[in-house]
């Protein structure tokens, strides 16, 4: 069984991606970090939701998206789709039991959202005290976002954000990464995105921005130290 994103590429954790366009960047100072969303700051796992109504067999057979079009639904979505043109192309092309569970999925995808990940909160909070710009830049639905947004305050202590649904633009292609630093004000050169994802630090890359695929607060917050920014190590 293929659960996640299908296409997603191989790629180390927790190190500074700087290929191709975000080559000619590696080593210079970082002056922004743009972080995604989903299990950087937040936890979301889409299984959550469907705890209490469908079996662990069910769930298996719905993170799969040959099965469910749950990942293939979510970049629509993403992308500007509504819920609803999401749902009727997960009829069209997985049938009805994918578009019923998709259905319930989106209409509780509150439950999807796990908490804030540790470390975040206070890892945004000294970079602030550095000076170091802090931005969002996250795939999300337009209808689903609301949802994230009112339930974690994490995300109001960003200086901006840049969310893929209301402008119909997402990762990893290059476009929205041009779009974030445009309405941040910032230069692809001085800065560093960080997303779970390895093709968004391709996507990243492309636009030059250089990239870190996020596992362990613990080595992000050394990373950074490493780079050259100046907030508290763990003691």
């Amino acid at each position: 069984m293929a659960k996640g994103w299908p296409g997603e590429p191989q790629m180390e954790s927790d190190v500074l991606v700087a290929e191709g366009n975000a080559a000619g960047p590696a080593g210079k100072p970082i002056h922004d970090v743009i972080f995604d969303f989903g299990n950087v700051l937040v936890y979301w796992d889409p299984a959550n939701t469907m705890v209490g109504r469908y079996s662990r067999e069910s769930i298996e057979w719905f993170l799969d998206d040959a099965n469910s079009g749950l990942y293939a639904a979510s970049d629509l979505m993403d992308g500007g789709a509504t819920c609803k043109e999401a749902e009727d192309w997960v009829l069209a092309n997985r049938g009805e039991r994918a578009a019923e569970m998709i259905r319930y999925y989106n209409e509780n995808f509150v439950d999807s959202l796990g908490g804030a990940v540790p470390g975040a909160r206070k890892l945004i909070e000294d970079l602030k005290a550095a000076g170091i710009g802090v931005w969002g830049l996250s795939n999300w639905s337009a209808e689903l976002f609301p949802i994230a947004w009112e339930g974690y305050p994490i995300l109001h202590t960003l200086d901006g954000k840049v969310v893929s649904g209301p402008i119909g633009l997402r990762k990893p292609h290059t476009d929205i990464y041009e779009y974030a630093l445009k309405q941040f004000g910032i230069e692809a050169s001085g800065a560093v995105f960080v997303d779970d994802k390895a093709m968004n630090i391709v996507g990243a890359n492309s636009a030059g921005i250089r990239g870190i695929k996020f596992t362990d607060p613990y080595k992000l917050r050394a990373l950074l130290i490493d780079a050259g920014i100046d907030i508290p190590a763990v003691k």
